[in-house]
Formats: C-alpha cells, structure tokens, sequence
C-alpha cells in the first residue's frame, strides 16, 4: 500500500478563499446561504459521531453472536471475542475524524493489521465472521483515495462471495456473506463520511462567521474613509477661509460658517448611515458639493457631466470615487485648475474624469496598473469599483494634466 496516499484530513475542507471570495458578487453569497443551510438542517457533530460509533459496534456485536450461535469452544470464542474487538478499534481509528492524523502516518499497519484479523481467522471460524470483511472494506474507501479504494472493495466482495464455496457452505449462506459484507461495508463508508461532513459544516459555519466579521470591519473603514475623509477635508479647508475673512468680509465669512455647519450636519448622517451598513449617494449632488469646495479653495473648476443619471449602487460608488478623488486633490495638489467630466458611453458605461493640472503622476507597477501609494483610498476605489465590473486607472494626458478615470456599467444588479 506505499504507492496508495491516504485521504488528507478532511475531504471536503473548504479554505477561506473558496467561502469567500472577499468582493461583491453572488456566488459567495450563495455559497455562504447553502453552507448555513446544511448547518442548521445537520445533527450536532457528537450526535452524528455518536451514530457511527453506535452501528460499528452493533455489527461488531452481530458478529460475535453469529459465532456464539455456532457453539465454538472457549479458546476460539476467547480469540474469536479479542479479535471482533481489535476489528472494531481499528474501525474506529479508521472512521473517527480527530485520529485523522494519527491515520495519516499508520494507516499502512492499521489497515494491514485489520486485514490479516478479517482473514486469518476465516477458515476456522466460517459464516459469522465472514461478515467482518465489510469492516475492512469501508476501512479501504476511507482511507486510501477511491482510484484505488474502489477496486479494492471490488476484490473483497468477490472474496466475500468465494467464501461460501471455499467452506463447503450453501448457496443461500454464501449469497448471505456476500451480501452482508458489501452491506456492512457501504452502510459503515456512508455513515462516517456523514458524520466528517456535519463536522466540516461546523467548521466552515465557524469560518463565515470569521469573515463575516472581518468584512464588516473593512467596510467599515472604506466606508469611513471614503465618507468622512472628504468631509472633514472641506470642513478644514472653509473653517481656514473663514478665518481669513472675518477681518475683511465677515458676511461671506458667515456664509463660509453656514456651509461648514451643513458639510458638519451631512458628516454626522454618513456616520450613521455606515453604521447601518446602507449608503445612498448621488453622483450629480457630490458633483455640486465638490464644485463648491474646490472654489472655496482657489481652484477654477469646470464642469461637464452627460447622460441620464444612474441609480442605486452604481451611482453611489461612482459619488464616492468622486469624493475620494477631491479629498486627494485637496490633500496632496497645488492645483489651480480642475475638470471634472462624466458621460455615458455607447456601449452602456459610465464614465467620470477627474483632472487637474497640480497632481503629481502615480508611480506604474510592472504590470502597467497604478501603483497603490500608503493610502487606502485609491484601493478601497479599485475595490469597489472592481466589485461592479468596472475599472481604475490614473495617468497624465497630453497636456501635462492628471486624469484619474473610472469606469463602470451603468446598470448593475445588486449584490446579494
């Protein structure tokens, strides 16, 4: 059996990247509705090893009283009883998940040694034992992989039926061994793969709670940093203009005030909104917000936004690339001059631009896409937008001006 590896731990192990892919989409979520599903229809994990271990041992049972009904003598009923019980440990070893790696490493000495004790005492002891190769059997299918298991089962089943022959035995008793080994076999394979599968679904219920969590949490940051990080940044940038006002204008100062106390008032509802986990956005009303901030600190802006508007997720996130691109332009540029430019393409996509002439280029990776800077806005943009089937990228255009361009379909169903 050296050339034959055994099955590693669990068959059905399911790693965290295959519950959850981590961005938007549906397969992840219908995965995740059909793992909690089998959870909450599947028996509690000890209850379902409970059955295994139960049968094990009533076919062990049955054996050893179809060799008490033969009337051996109390040597070969002693033999008889430790050899059932061996069988019946080995099964178990075999069958139970948390000696997977104890299987791993002896499974060559455990399943040989259950195949001399299913065969050596054969001859000797006839009809009640036959029925223990079916033991061996679903020892074969749970260890070894089924390129190999399933023949193997092939070869003890016609053993099992050249049995009766062998002893001298009817036609019914060996159609009996036959029978009860490939039974046995099958009923024993069944109930264990069963029984690992109710603990692989706890497991991975574990594991989605685990992700859940952890999704929860980077939405939550992208969702304040996207949010917050714009508002704060004009709220910073007005309060500075107001100070310089209040000598000489102290009425455009006021309204200076007033439009810090509304960009305050709007901080406050994205923060709950994130904390609802729900955001409604609109590309053209930031469009506005950010024409007024940009003024407000020196910057010539132009305007020029086309087609029909779109609506529910496509829109906020496009609001929210808006947004994170004037948070940066507000950050890290000298700009004097800004466009800002949205259409709709005649392939169906939506399209916005935001250039300015005071941005110093992104450095390219290898690849040719933009290299991500420490920040994680331009990140949690790619994220989101990538989530969609749209697209990022950033540059310089003829003119020496940065482009920061975004693109996505201007109709999207909404992630599950």
């Amino acid at each position: 059996m050296g050339a034959a590896a055994p099955r590693s731990g669990r068959d059905t192990d399911t790693s965290p990247r295959d519950i959850s892919t981590g961005g938007a989409g549906t397969t992840g979520s219908a995965l995740s509705t059909a793992v909690r599903a089998l959870g909450l229809n599947a028996p509690p994990p000890r209850l379902a090893l409970s059955v295994v271990v139960i049968v094990e041992c009533g076919f062990v049972l049955v054996g050893f009283l179809n060799v008490m009904a033969e009337e051996p003598g109390a040597f070969v009923l002693v033999v008889s009883g430790l050899s059932f019980a061996l069988i019946g440990l080995l099964q178990l070893v075999h069958s139970s998940y948390r000696l997977r790696h104890f299987r791993a490493r002896w499974y060559r000495w455990t399943l040989s040694l259950q195949a001399v004790l299913t065969y050596l005492p054969l001859f000797a002891l006839g009809l009640g034992w036959g029925e223990m190769a079916g033991f061996l059997g679903a020892s074969l299918l749970l260890v070894l992989r089924p390129v190999l298991a399933w023949p193997l089962f092939g070869l003890i089943t016609v053993t099992a039926a050249a049995t009766g022959p062998m002893l001298g035995m009817s036609a019914t008793d060996s159609a009996d061994i036959t029978v009860s080994t490939v039974l046995t076999g099958l009923i024993v394979y069944g109930l264990s793969r069963l029984a690992q599968l109710v603990v692989d679904v706890q497991a991975a219920q574990a594991e989605l709670a685990r992700l859940a969590v952890s999704q929860e949490r980077l939405r939550f940051a992208r969702d304040l940093h996207d949010l917050l990080g714009y508002s704060l940044s004009a709220v910073t940038l007005k309060s500075e203009l107001a100070c310089r006002l209040v000598p000489a204008t102290p009425e455009r100062a006021l309204e200076e005030m007033k439009s810090i106390l509304e960009i305050s008032r709007q901080a406050l509802a994205d923060v709950r909104t994130v904390a609802r986990g729900y955001r409604d956005m609109s590309l053209a009303t930031e469009a506005v917000s950010a024409q007024s901030v940009l003024e407000a600190a020196g910057i010539q802006v132009t305007t020029d936004f086309r087609g029909a508007p779109t609506e529910g997720e496509v829109n906020t996130i496009m609001a929210t690339v808006l947004r994170e691109a004037i948070t940066n332009l507000l950050r890290h540029s000298k700009a004097e001059r800004c466009r800002l430019e949205s259409w709709t393409t005649a392939l169906g996509e939506l399209v916005l631009t935001i250039t300015n002439d005071g941005v110093q280029p992104i450095a390219q990776s290898p690849d040719g896409a933009p290299a991500i800077p420490d920040g994680s806005g331009l990140g949690n943009l790619q994220f989101r937008l990538t989530s969609i089937g749209g697209s990022l990228s950033t540059g310089v255009d003829e003119a020496g001006w940065f482009v920061l361009r975004a693109v996505a379909p201007v109709r999207w169903p909404a992630a599950g």
